[in-house]
């Protein structure tokens, strides 16, 4: 490969103390606004042009973009929402880059379409986000996404008419929609309209809920719930099918949360906190009359199923179903047919098992094979439900459920264009640094029985497990002959509560070990040569990715941060990022700056290392994780002395964190990673 002449970055010598230490911040200028500062837009069409200029000579990349175009090419559901008698799902017939909403009659047998977001849009980059239908069907709120970004304009349809009302509801964001029972209106969480020009970067403060009237404008829109005095904090409202309850989940940022409830049978709507703590997890699954009924991680770190009457002053939580024994972590659960349904995760696999309202263990569901089944929905009164199953070489196929019958019927299923038999899943289990033992689940051929490049994933923050899922753009990797390795380290939620706190703020180096500690498995066990081995995260796992490749260079052979957080000490600076203090730490506080700026991507490159091949990515629109994370990383990494390998970036434009990226633009991104990982671990890339 030819000498890469990167674009020339300017580089200033801004330099700020932090605790008595002086740290240089000579990029701070790239933290401009990605699509409007004209020099920063300069910059990023000159890294573009050089990377695509790269990404050109790499055989393979054209294979697999077209090989993607045909694996994706099946229809996809999720899983449908009854209200009256409609079910409301969405549906994408293939390659469409956004998947459309449709309603089906229980009598009619035939499915409509009542939103097409491919319309919206000459590039298809705006797209359906949050939808809820009323109670009985007749109405439909619906977020719609422009671009990629995180705010939200709410809209309405009537659903027997296909109108689309005047009603619009501006600067939505992190919300649900939750209608009254009665269709009159709706709730949802907002933050203040941002000055103008701001709306990409501003910090996110003062999130409320309110309650917006059908037919009305939204300045008459109704206060439900906000805390001025904590201006931080995020409330999202919700609703169980048929509750009688608003409940409103407050949180930093972390998984623990407060909840406040709003008895809708009143006449004055009168919020109500009856977890003022924010030390536990509180989920509401329904109610029996003024009893709720919970999910929590109070009293038990891998969760347990409680209730609370709201008829006493101060409402305790008493016990349904105990905290399971063993390893397994409740993950999943609904009220269906007048059974609990709990879904659990053991060593990161799911299982379903059926509980009377009392907790009496009335046996479980039995699954097609194992994978991951999550989704349930249903009518608490109603003996139908669905959910969803999956497994990293099981097609996400839809189930509906009996549940007086203890039965089960596939309701979506999908054909595609790969003979999954000749896929196998190996789980396996490896020692960290510290002794503990973390599983690891392997995908590949049948056939693939010797070392073979490897494409190893992870996360590792916010409690969030990486659980087995069918993935079309990774088994067009495995396809070719590598491996994909799916590793569940600390800081995930795969073992409850203390997995993730495992890896959670000064214990965040044990997130990095157990994925180094993954890397060295899977060359000392053969499953990877010596030279290759791909590492690849998104958003968190971007992060993991750029400070593991710091640690131990030497390790890996090709990088792939996506929409990294990288700058660990500006990282609350910018539009959401206060939320993740829970996680990572305040820069403003010495122990924790102290512990950031040991893995800091952004900070701790080192100079003089031999470097795998690295291949950063983000897009312009990003309003969550902002590009400016991994411009100046890149800029850093493009600027030392860390070997001849290509140190890249692909910055995608009218796009965001990756929630509603057209599917076009997903195929050429992911086929440009894996033809750039397969050059730099010797993947044979063939027709």
């Amino acid at each position: 490969m030819p000498d890469i002449a990167y674009p020339e970055t300017e580089r200033g010598d801004l330099v700020e103390e932090h605790f008595s230490e002086r740290i240089a911040d000579p990029y701070r200028w790239l933290e401009g606004d990605a699509r409007g500062d004209r020099k920063l837009v300069a910059w990023i069409e000159a890294q573009n042009a050089v990377t695509q200029e790269y990404l050109g000579t790499l055989p393979g990349r054209d294979v697999f973009r077209k090989r993607m175009t045909e694996l994706l090419n099946y229809e996809r559901f999720t899983v449908p929402l009854k209200r009256g008698e409609r079910y409301f799902f969405t549906r994408n017939d293939g390659v469409a880059n956004q998947a459309s909403l449709f309603v089906g009659h229980a009598a009619a047998g035939q499915d409509r379409l009542l939103i097409d977001p491919n319309a919206w849009s000459t590039d298809n980059a705006d797209a359906l986000a949050e939808w809820a239908p009323s109670d009985d069907g007749r109405f439909l709120a619906f977020g719609v996404q422009t671009g990629g970004t995180d705010w939200r304009t709410i809209k309405v349809l009537n659903v027997d008419t296909d109108e689309q009302l005047d009603d619009a509801v501006e600067w939505a964001r992190f919300t649900r929609l939750a209608w009254v029972p009665d269709g009159s209106g709706f709730f949802y969480s907002r933050y203040p309209e941002p000055e103008a020009g701001t709306a990409v970067s501003a910090r996110v403060v003062n999130h409320a809920v309110y309650f917006h009237r059908l037919g009305t404008p939204q300045t008459e829109d109704r206060l439900i719930y906000y805390t001025p005095d904590r201006p931080g904090l995020l409330h999202v409202a919700d609703r169980a099918v048929d509750g009688r309850y608003l409940h409103i989940s407050s949180t930093p940022g972390s998984n623990e949360s407060a909840l406040t409830v709003v008895d809708l049978s009143a006449t004055d709507w009168t919020p109500r906190t009856v977890v003022a703590s924010m030390d536990a997890e509180w989920t509401v699954l329904g109610n029996d009359g003024a009893k709720l009924i919970l999910i929590t991680t109070d009293g038990a770190e891998r969760r347990r199923v409680v209730s609370l009457d709201l008829a006493a002053p101060e409402p305790q939580p008493v016990e349904i179903v105990p905290e399971a024994e063993g390893s397994a972590v409740l993950n999943d659960a609904a009220l269906l047919g007048g059974k609990l349904l709990i879904g659990y995760l053991v060593d990161a696999k799911t299982e379903i098992r059926r509980f009377d309202m009392d907790g009496k263990p009335d046996g479980t569901v039995a699954l097609p094979s194992i994978g991951t089944a999550g989704g349930l929905t249903g009518n608490p009164a109603e003996d139908e439900a669905f959910f969803v199953f999956t497994s990293y070489n099981v097609p996400t196929t839809i189930y509906r459920y009996d549940v007086a019958a203890n039965t089960i019927e596939p309701w979506a299923e999908s054909k595609v264009a790969i003979d999954l038999s000749s896929i196998v899943v190996e789980q396996r289990f490896f020692r960290s640094k510290d002794g503990t033992w973390v599983p690891l689940f392997l995908i590949r051929r049948t056939d693939i029985t010797r070392a073979a490049p490897t494409l190893l994933y992870g996360y590792g923050g916010f409690g969030i497990s990486q659980v087995p899922i069918y993935n079309s753009l990774q088994l067009a990797w495995v396809e070719q002959g590598g491996v994909l390795a799916v590793a569940n380290i600390r800081g995930g939620g795969e073992y409850g509560r203390a997995w993730h706190r495992a890896g959670q703020l000064e214990n965040r180096q044990n997130v990095f070990d157990d994925f180094i500690a993954a890397g060295e498995f899977l060359k000392a066990e053969g499953v990877t040569p010596p030279n290759g081995l791909a590492i690849q995260g998104e958003s968190g796992g971007g992060l993991v990715v750029g400070a593991v490749t710091n640690q131990r260079p030497d390790l890996f052979d090709v990088a792939l941060p996506g929409v990294g957080v990288m700058d660990m000490l500006r990282y609350d600076k910018f539009t959401a990022g206060m939320f993740w203090m829970g996680e990572y730490g305040s820069p403003a506080e010495e122990r924790h700056f102290r512990n950031l700026m040991t893995y800091s991507p952004y900070h701790t490159i080192k100079a003089g290392a031999d470097y795998p091949a690295i291949l950063a990515t983000t897009a312009d629109a990003d309003d969550r994780v902002v590009p400016a994370h991994t411009f100046k990383y890149v800029a850093a990494l493009q600027a030392a002395d860390i070997g001849p390998r290509p140190h890249l970036v692909r910055i995608e434009t009218r796009a965001g964190h990756g929630a509603g990226m057209p599917l076009d633009k997903i195929i050429a991104l992911h086929a440009d990673m894996w033809a750039f990982a397969a050059h730099w671990t010797g993947l044979k890339v063939g027709a």
